[in-house]
């Protein structure tokens, strides 16, 4: 008996523990928060580069999106500040897109340490997954690149279908 109280204690601990989901809370990120910074020209660059190259895929140019670029904007941010590549709270920035631009689809390439627009678009197009992304059927797009402290890019290019 006692060792049956010890597990239900057990399971009612870990399921208060863990109930708080590892993703920031959606909620608290509200529409006049976000910043949408004046595009780069490395960011035009790899738009038109994309662009280029679904055109000749034989598929639909994307559109830019003041608020695809406020969310790859806060993740560039964020990449170059903590100094390390990664989608954490990729959820949080498709939730955001989800409910504030109408997305039903968004996906993400990042990238880091290129120097160029040409460089990162082509490693995007030689790694599958990222190719995958950028031949996806979406409507919009937008691409942040920013510089860390050493001056090493950090790049987010977030894909939405609305």
């Amino acid at each position: 008996m006692k060792t049956v109280l010890n597990l239900l204690l057990l399971t009612l601990f870990l399921t208060f523990a863990t109930s708080c989901s590892t993703e920031e809370n959606t909620e608290d990120l509200q529409l006049q928060d976000v910043t949408i910074p004046e595009a780069k020209e490395i960011e035009i660059e790899i738009m038109e580069l994309i662009n280029a190259y679904r055109i000749d895929k034989g598929l639909n140019a994307l559109s830019n999106h003041d608020l695809v670029k406020s969310q790859a904007y806060s993740h560039s941010d964020y990449m170059a500040e903590a100094d390390n590549i990664s989608h954490v709270n990729f959820y949080t920035r498709k939730s955001f897109l989800v409910n504030n631009a109408g997305a039903s689809v968004v996906t993400e390439n990042v990238a880091f340490g290129f120097t160029n627009a040409q460089s990162v678009v082509n490693a995007w197009i030689n790694s599958n997954d990222h190719r995958v992304n950028m031949e996806g059927n979406y409507t919009n797009f937008d691409v942040s690149a920013e510089q860390n402290d050493q001056g090493k890019w950090y790049f987010t290019n977030i894909f939405m279908k609305n």
